[in-house]
């Protein structure tokens, strides 16, 4: 009996997600550069064939990773509320979303950072330009509203800070008191103390060290 149109496509579906996770594990593990595709398809017991299909090089791969990383991102424009809570939640969902996703976080900051593979992240960000426009300006509006004199760049001031802060998490996953930095970052922007921890684990502080 022949498969169905929908039977069909959830087939694809997760022979593309099962090649996407390898690619990012191998990514993770190798880094973009030393990684080739023979290692993915090993990774995700398919063949080379089939990768090809959905992604015809490896540059292809990563930046369809990057470029759910960025959706990831635009998913801040679905925070409600008032202002403060708009803020507290582009805080918390950002933290959040940093250490549940540390791979990826990994793979968007090497590309970002090495020259040679710059261009990748570029390419991706101006195909999701658009969106992007969308998070930066609801941002904006959230510290227009608090009386912000300059809302753009507190806008940047605030994602180069929750960048920085992913930065460190990526390098010292073992010791940075995330839970802290949260709290600190809410005083330091004048919201109520979270009633809640984030759903992440949180070393105490004490001082950032990598494990071998």
């Amino acid at each position: 009996m022949p498969r169905s149109v929908a039977t069909n496509q959830e087939m694809r579906e997760r022979s593309r997600e099962r090649i996407l996770g390898a690619a990012l594990e191998v990514f993770a593990e190798k880094g973009y550069e030393a990684a080739s595709i023979s290692d993915v398809t090993a990774r995700a017991g398919v063949s080379r064939g089939l990768v090809a299909y959905y992604f015809p090089s490896k540059r292809e791969l990563a930046a369809q990773l990057l470029d759910r990383w960025l959706d990831g991102i635009a998913g801040l424009l679905a925070i409600t509320g008032t202002p403060d809570e708009r803020l507290a939640g582009i805080i918390d969902g950002a933290l959040t979303a940093a250490a549940a996703g540390l791979p990826v976080q990994r793979l968007a900051i090497s590309l970002m950072m090495q020259p040679s593979t710059h261009g990748v992240f570029a390419e991706v960000e101006t195909r999701k330009s658009a969106r992007l426009v969308l998070v930066e300006d609801a941002i904006r509006e959230v510290f227009a509203a608090r009386g912000a004199a300059d809302p753009a760049v507190e806008e940047m001031l605030l994602r180069a800070t929750l960048e920085g802060v992913t930065v460190k998490l990526a390098i010292y996953p073992e010791t940075f008191p995330l839970e802290h930095v949260r709290r600190r970052l809410h005083a330091g922007y004048g919201l109520p103390a979270p009633t809640t921890p984030l759903p992440v684990p949180s070393p105490p502080v004490n001082r950032l060290r990598a494990k071998a």
